[in-house]
């Protein structure tokens, strides 16, 4: 069966994964994280996309963010990846794929799903703590969203603006929504659609997203089509 096209509608919010070959680890020490972000904060304003969250992991890169085109999300990790797979070979005399294919994405219907999908990205990645206080991983947008510091490479989404009149009541309140940890079932429901491509929103929000590309945005039915059996005498009658 044909692989689908990835799905990017300008204008809304995208969920983005981008893993490494085989789990294998493509951020090694802090040199390597610094490069990633210093290139993913030039790209976004090159190609035209806001980010709303991100977080690099070892092996796992996770963003949010929002293209401005049709093309700007795969023209961003292009420019990334090119530059910072040649970078990461040469330091670690590493040869063969750094990526596990190419990255995948969904679609973020923002009222129902938006602040669940930050929570997503900026979680603990395997093996850190929780992130509390001076633990928090400094390799994610998280610290911004608590209001420790302010990320250049952050364009806040209306979404989390809503969450309050001022910034530390923002803050505030995402820090609240942040303590409570995602279900097994929401974490499941967010990285099926992200992996597969299916938008992530309610039968409204397709309808809508519908006007707007000739991509089929759910999975056709299980088993093979029911075949139609037309009008056929029996000879024997």
């Amino acid at each position: 069966m044909a692989r689908l096209p990835r799905l990017c509608v300008p204008g809304w919010p995208h969920l983005l994964i981008q893993s490494g070959h085989s789990r294998q680890a493509v951020f090694r020490d802090d040199t390597d994280r610094r490069l990633f972000l210093d290139l993913l904060q030039e790209a976004a304003i090159t190609q035209g996309v806001a980010i709303h969250a991100y977080a690099l992991c070892d092996s796992e890169v996770r963003l949010l963010g929002t293209p401005s085109k049709r093309d700007s999300l795969s023209r961003m990790m292009q420019a990334i990846g090119r530059r910072y797979g040649n970078s990461f070979n040469r330091r670690h005399a590493h040869v063969g794929s750094l990526w596990e294919g190419r990255f995948r994405a969904t679609v973020v219907e923002p009222e129902r799903h938006l602040l669940t999908c930050m929570r997503y990205v900026e979680r603990p990645c395997p093996g850190e703590s929780d992130g509390a206080g001076s633990e928090r991983s400094p390799w994610s947008s998280a610290s911004h969203h608590f209001g420790e510091r302010s990320d250049p490479r952050v364009s806040d989404h209306r979404e989390y603006w809503s969450l309050g009149n001022t910034p530390f009541d923002r803050e505030a309140a995402y820090r609240g929504l942040s303590q409570q940890a995602l279900t097994s079932s929401k974490l499941a429901l967010i990285s099926d659609a992200a992996l597969k491509g299916w938008p992530l929103g309610s039968p409204e929000f397709l309808s809508m997203l519908s006007g707007s590309t000739d991509r089929r945005l759910t999975p056709l039915p299980r088993g093979r089509p029911t075949k139609k059996v037309g009008n056929q005498s029996d000879p024997n009658l």
